[in-house]
C-alpha cells in the first residue's frame, strides 16, 4: 500500500527526533568519557606514573605503642621509652653489603651485630624494614641521617622500647616482651604481619604474654615514593596504627616492694589477697632479677648467672611452684571431718607420739606426743596424730573434694606464665597415674598435707581466704583494662556451715596468739591487727627408723637442698578479716621460725599501707625488728629510679 505524503513527512520526523536524542546521548557520553580521561591525564598523571612504575610505591606498616600497665593506684610499671634505630629494606638496595658497611663506619657496630643483621636481611621479606641497629643515641642517629642521601634503603627512626621503671619487683608478675623469634611464630596461631617485622616485641612471660592481644594493638600503614635508587622521596598517604589497651593491675606497688624486699636472700614465695575482692594486691617470688636486662638484650654471663642460681630467679615460685602443703593442710582436713559428722570440736584424741597402721607408725612431729586433744588444740600444737585419726574416719575422696572447694588442686584463671593446678590425690588417681592402689597410709599422709598432695602459694592464699570468708574467692589481677572494670571475686557462699568455720577460725587464732601456739612467737600484739594462722612444715626427705632411733638431723645440720620447707597461712585482722596470706620457704626450716615471722610483717605492711609500727610487736622484739626493718631497700616514692634487681 502506498503511503501518503502526511505519513511520509510524519515518520521523518520521528526519525529525526530519535537521532537527536540518541545522538545527544553518544555526545554526552562521550564528553563525560573525555573529561575522565583529562582528569586521569591530567589531574591525576603523576600518581598513575608512579603506580605503572611498579617498586616506585611502598607500602610500610606502622608499629603502633604497646598499651602501658599501672597498679591498681594508678603508678606505671610497664611503659614505653624512645629508641632511635636504624632499619633496611633489602628491595630498595642493589648492594646490601656496601651498604652496611658505610653503616659501620658511621655507628658502632661489632662484627656480631653485622652478622646478625646480614642474617635477618636473608631471612626476612625483601619488602620488610629490617632492624640493622637499634638503642642508638642522638649523636649516633644524626651521623646516619646527615648521610642519608648516600645510603639507599636506609631509614633513621625513632620508636618505641618497653622499660620497666619498678625493675625487680615486678619481674614475675608483669614478666618482659622481647623480639619475634622462629620458634615463637612456629608455636603461635597468629597471622598478624606486625609479627613478621623484625625485633618488634611481644610479651615473653607474664602478663606481658598472657595479655598480648589487648597489649599489642593494630598496625597501620603508609605509602611512600622511592626514587630509582630506593631512596624515600616523599610520603603519599597513611594509615596510623592503633595503641594497645592500658591495662590496669589490682597489685599495690608499696605493698609489693615491701614484699620482695623481706624475702630478699631466700628462695621463697609470698601471696597477698584482699578477701573482700579477690583481688592479688602482692606476689612476691625472690630471687628476683630486672626485666629491663632482657628487653635491650641480656649478655651470655647475665644470663647464665640466672640459670645457674640454684635458688632459681626465673621462676615465679608463688604461682609455677608447687610443695607439700604440711600443717597448712589441716584445717581441709578438720573442715572435711566436721562436715561428714565423724568428729566434734570438744571430742578428743589421744596422741602418744605415732600411731600404728598396718605395722607402720605414722609419727608425730613431737616426739613425746601431745596427750588428749580436741579441734582448737590440735590446731594450735599441730598435732599429726589427731589428723591421722580423722583420716582413717574420713578417707580421702571427702578430704580431697574439701581440698577443691577451698581451692586447693585447680589452676586458677590469672594472666600469668605457667600457673600450676597443684595436686589433689584421689583413690582414681593414683590407679591412672601411679598404677598402684590407694593404700591407707596415703590417706594418713594426704591428712597432713604430705604424701602426693602438691599446692601453690597463690592457691594456700586462696584456700585461706575462703576459711576466712566462708565465700568462693577467686584471685583476680586485671582490675581493668582501658578503664573497663573486670569482675570482683568475691565469691557465692561456699556453702560450708558456718559453725565449722568459725571453730577452724578459732584453732587458726589459738596458733597465732595464745601460749603454746606454733605461731604465738610471732604474734601481732595490736588487737585492731591481730592475725589468725597455721604454720608448716613439709619433709622434702624421707627420715627412715635408725634415724629416728638415733636422733632426727637438725634440718641446720643439713644440706640445703635436704632441708624442710617452711610455710605459714594467715588473715587478718581475726575479727573482721581484710586479707589473707601465703608465705613458702623453700628448705627453710620450720614454718613457725622461717615463714611466720615474714607473714607477720607482710600481713602488717598490707594492714598499715607503709611499714610496720613497731606497736604492733611484742615489746621484748621491737629493738631487732626495727634494725631489720631498717636495712630492707624499700621504694622511697619521691625517688623514681627502680630498685636494685635482688638475683
Amino acid at each position: 500500500m502506498r503511503r501518503s505524503p502526511k505519513d511520509t513527512e510524519e515518520s521523518a520526523a520521528i526519525i529525526s527526533r530519535r537521532g537527536l536524542v540518541l545522538g545527544g546521548g553518544m555526545a554526552a557520553f562521550a564528553a563525560v568519557l573525555g573529561l575522565r580521561m583529562r582528569h586521569l591525564q591530567v589531574d591525576q598523571a603523576d600518581q598513575f606514573r608512579l603506580l605503572a612504575e611498579e617498586n616506585r610505591i611502598n607500602i610500610r606498616l606502622l608499629p603502633p605503642a604497646r598499651g602501658q600497665i599501672f597498679d591498681r593506684n594508678g603508678l606505671l610499671i610497664a611503659g614505653n621509652e624512645q629508641n632511635y634505630r636504624v632499619t633496611m629494606v633489602r628491595d630498595e638496595v642493589d648492594d646490601p653489603e656496601e651498604v652496611l658497611r658505610a653503616i659501620s663506619r658511621l655507628i658502632p657496630m661489632t662484627d656480631e651485630d653485622l652478622d646478625h643483621a646480614r642474617e635477618e636481611l636473608r631471612k626476612r621479606s625483601r619488602l620488610v624494614p629490617v632492624t640493622i641497629a637499634d638503642r642508638l643515641s642522638w649523636e649516633d642517629l644524626s651521623q646516619v641521617a646527615v648521610n642519608a642521601p648516600a645510603l639507599p634503603g636506609i631509614s633513621p627512626e625513632v620508636g618505641l622500647s618497653r622499660s620497666y621503671p619498678r625493675g625487680a619487683d615486678y619481674a614475675h608478675i608483669v614478666g618482659y616482651v622481647g623480639p619475634v623469634s622462629d620458634y615463637d611464630l612456629s608455636r603461635i596461631d597468629d597471622k598478624d604481619p606486625l609479627l613478621l617485622i623484625p625485633k618488634f616485641q611481644i610479651g615473653k612471660t607474664g602478663s606481658e604474654n598472657k595479655l598480648e592481644r589487648q597489649l599489642r594493638g593494630k598496625a597501620g600503614t603508609k605509602r611512600v615514593e622511592v626514587n630509582a635508587i630506593g631512596r624515600v622521596m616523599r610520603e603519599l598517604g597513611r594509615d596510623e596504627s592503633q595503641k594497645g589497651a592500658n591495662v590496669q593491675l589490682t597489685i599495690d606497688t608499696r605493698l609489693q616492694n615491701f614484699v620482695q624486699a623481706r624475702l630478699a636472700g631466700e628462695s621463697a614465695a609470698a601471696v597477698v589477697i584482699d578477701v573482700r575482692t579477690g583481688d592479688l594486691v602482692s606476689i612476691g617470688s625472690a630471687p628476683a632479677f630486672d626485666p629491663n636486662m632482657f628487653v635491650r638484650g641480656i649478655s651470655v654471663k647475665d644470663y647464665g648467672d640466672l640459670t645457674g642460681n640454684k635458688y632459681r630467679p626465673l621462676a615465679n615460685k608463688a604461682v609455677q611452684g608447687t610443695y607439700p602443703p604440711g600443717s597448712t593442710f589441716k584445717m581441709v582436713t578438720a573442715l572435711a571431718a566436721l562436715e561428714a559428722g565423724e568428729i566434734t570440736p570438744d571430742e578428743t584424741v589421744y596422741c602418744g607420739g605415732y600411731t600404728e597402721v598396718a605395722s607402720r607408725r605414722f609419727h608425730c612431729w613431737k616426739r613425746g606426743g601431745h596427750g588428749k586433744v580436741n579441734l582448737r588444740n590440735s590446731l594450735k600444737q599441730s598435732c599429726d596424730v589427731y589428723y591421722y585419726d580423722l583420716a582413717q574416719r574420713v578417707g580421702v575422696e571427702k578430704i580431697s573434694a574439701m581440698a577443691r572447694r577451698l581451692g586447693l588442686g585447680e589452676r586458677h584463671d590469672v594472666p600469668m606464665s605457667a600457673v600450676a593446678g597443684g595436686l589433689m590425690p584421689t583413690k582414681a588417681w593414683k590407679k591412672e597415674n601411679r598404677g598402684n592402689d590407694w593404700v591407707i597410709g596415703d590417706s594418713l599422709n594426704a591428712s597432713i598435707g604430705q604424701g602426693f598432695v602438691l599446692a601453690s602459694p597463690l592457691q594456700l592464699a586462696v584456700m585461706t581466704a575462703r576459711i576466712a570468708t566462708g565465700r568462693a574467692v577467686s584471685p583476680r589481677l586485671v582490675k581493668s583494662v582501658d578503664g573497663v572494670e573486670t569482675p570482683e571475686g568475691g565469691g557465692e557462699p561456699l556453702g560450708i556451715d558456718e559453725e565449722m568455720l568459725r571453730q577452724v577460725r578459732g584453732g587458726m587464732f589459738a596458733v597465732a596468739n595464745e601460749t603454746g601456739g606454733t605461731g604465738a612467737a610471732t604474734r601481732i600484739v595490736d588487737k585492731e591487727l591481730r592475725m589468725s594462722g597455721k604454720t608448716g612444715t613439709s619433709q622434702v626427705r624421707n627420715i627412715s627408723k635408725a634415724e629416728r632411733a638415733r636422733g632426727v638431723f637438725r634440718n641446720a645440720d643439713l644440706p640445703w637442698e635436704r632441708r624442710d620447707h617452711a610455710l605459714y597461712v594467715g588473715f587478718a585482722p581475726s575479727d573482721a578479716p581484710k586479707y589473707a596470706v601465703a608465705v613458702v620457704v623453700e628448705h627453710g626450716g620450720g614454718g613457725s621460725t622461717a615463714a611466720a615471722p615474714i607473714a607477720r610483717d607482710i600481713m602488717l605492711a598490707a594492714q598499715t599501707d607503709g611499714v610496720p609500727p613497731l606497736s604492733a610487736y611484742p615489746s621484748s622484739q621491737r629493738g631487732r625488728i626495727s634494725s631489720s626493718l631498717k636495712k630492707l631497700k624499700l621504694w622511697d616514692p619521691d625517688q623514681p629510679e627502680a630498685p636494685d634487681s635482688q638475683a
